[in-house]
């Protein structure tokens, strides 16, 4: 009796350990996905598709693909409400998961607060059209990622925009162009650039700070109604949006004399507004609908089966959209870390950077992946952690957004030099160094 207790419970040590070992083995075979979203508060009508459209490309390459190279993907999602603090705070709280792949902090003021944390964590940030300008200096910021394209090189190619619609940049000399901006890092970040258009130029800058959330903008819209500048430039995010097209019509401002950033020219800033927003002109980064091979995947593996994150009518919208280039990337960077650091690997945030600095995605592979008509290609290096820096303009008709121009690129012999500037001065102010040729290789 005494014997045939202490096998059974050996059995049961070997079946715990079994279980175990299991668990462990599974745990390791899973990257995981820290998402930091904003599904509450004045800005969730923006960060809900584009936190829906990462969620949904992560389920469709699991159900497809069964994960990357039999790597499954999981992931986790922390509500900041876009606030700083609590974005600090989900980071310290998802940082230290088991197989961590990198962190897309979703808002620029976050993105400022983690610069100087990733590189002792060692987790790549990627902030997809938004973040820090100065990081598209690879050498300088190993870990940011501000993939294609920055509010520097945004604000440029709305200056070409205009200035060609003027019939040439010349004409812009004499002309008065306000920028109304969300009164925060986001906001505040094109300035730079639009101060050395304006000396170039010889246009008038004006400035007209609106304070987060935006919901109240009618003394700015005074201010533009008095100094009756020739073009408006909007820099804004979820409720301003809105609320500045609504004031722009109330005020009797053309709005197709009014400009939006891409984060300023997805359906929700202009559904509610409606006729009122005609004519208004906005930066896209990416195309958007339901045709593309991609959106059509997502809509068969996850929405068909009642999987998806959010309404099935949202999938193929300019943020969705935009949330599952961003996944896309991430998990293109895991496949790329993969290639050099062992296939059906867990990769480390260490080589996951290493994946997003050596991303090359030409049209063929992004055909391939199901992304025709929906991006341009990307190619990073470590010099340059942009890899992209077109655009193209996209006009709200009263009822849907239509692209009204070819892509544009900005302009390097402006943009290079302030980014090595402000680069030189973030290591300087910090007390750091380039990065050598041999880290590149690291």
């Amino acid at each position: 009796m005494k014997l045939s207790k202490l096998v059974v419970a050996a059995a049961v040590v070997a079946a715990g350990a079994a279980s175990l070992s299991t668990s462990a083995f599974a745990q390791a075979k899973e990257q995981f996905f820290p998402l930091l979203s904003y599904r509450t508060g004045p800005y969730a009508p923006n960060g809900t598709p584009w936190a829906n459209g990462k969620q949904d490309y992560i389920k469709m390459v699991n159900a497809r693909d069964g994960g990357v190279n039999g790597v499954k993907l999981t992931f986790e999602e922390c509500e900041t409400g876009y606030a700083t603090d609590r974005g600090v705070e989900c980071y310290e709280r998802l940082k230290n998961k088991p197989g961590v792949a990198l962190i897309d902090p979703q808002a620029t003021g976050i993105t400022f607060a983690l610069t100087e944390k990733v590189p002792v964590d060692k987790i790549p940030l990627i902030t997809l059209g938004y973040g820090l300008s100065v990081a598209q200096d690879g050498m300088a910021f190993k870990w940011n990622f501000p993939l294609m394209g920055s509010y520097w090189t945004g604000a440029d190619i709305l200056v070409q925009h205009i200035g060609k619609s003027a019939g040439g940049l010349d004409k812009l000399k004499g002309k008065k162009i306000a920028l109304v901006y969300h009164d925060s890092p986001f906001g505040k970040e094109p300035i730079p650039l639009l101060q050395e258009r304006a000396r170039m130029h010889g246009f008038e800058l004006q400035l007209l700070p609106v304070t987060a959330p935006g919901v109240e903008q009618k003394a700015t819209w005074l201010q533009v109604r008095q100094s009756r500048p020739d073009y408006v430039m909007l820099w804004g995010w979820g409720v301003m949006n809105s609320t500045a097209l609504k004031e722009a019509q109330a005020t009797g401002f053309p709005r197709d004399k009014l400009y939006g950033v891409w984060w300023a020219g997805a359906e929700p800033d202009v559904r509610d507004v409606g006729d009122g927003a005609k004519g208004y002109q906005a930066l896209a980064l990416n195309g958007s609908g339901t045709e593309s091979k991609v959106i059509q995947d997502i809509l068969k593996n996850v929405h068909d089966k009642g999987q998806g994150t959010g309404a099935k009518d949202e999938v193929g919208s300019v943020l969705y959209t935009r949330g599952v280039i961003i996944q896309m990337l991430s998990i293109e960077a895991v496949r790329r870390a993969q290639e050099r650091f062992g296939k059906g690997k867990v990769m480390t945030g260490e080589q996951v950077r290493w994946g997003m600095e050596n991303l090359s995605l030409d049209q063929k592979k992004l055909d391939a992946l199901g992304f025709a008509g929906v991006m341009r290609p990307i190619s990073t290096s470590c010099a340059d952690h942009m890899g992209s820096t077109w655009a193209r303009v996209q006009t709200w008709d009263g009822k849907k957004w239509k692209m009204t121009s070819d892509w544009y690129q900005s302009d390097d012999q402006i943009i290079k030099p302030l980014v090595k500037a402000g680069a030189d001065k973030y290591l300087a102010d910090k007390k750091l160094t380039r990065r050598t040729a041999a880290d590149c290789q690291s």
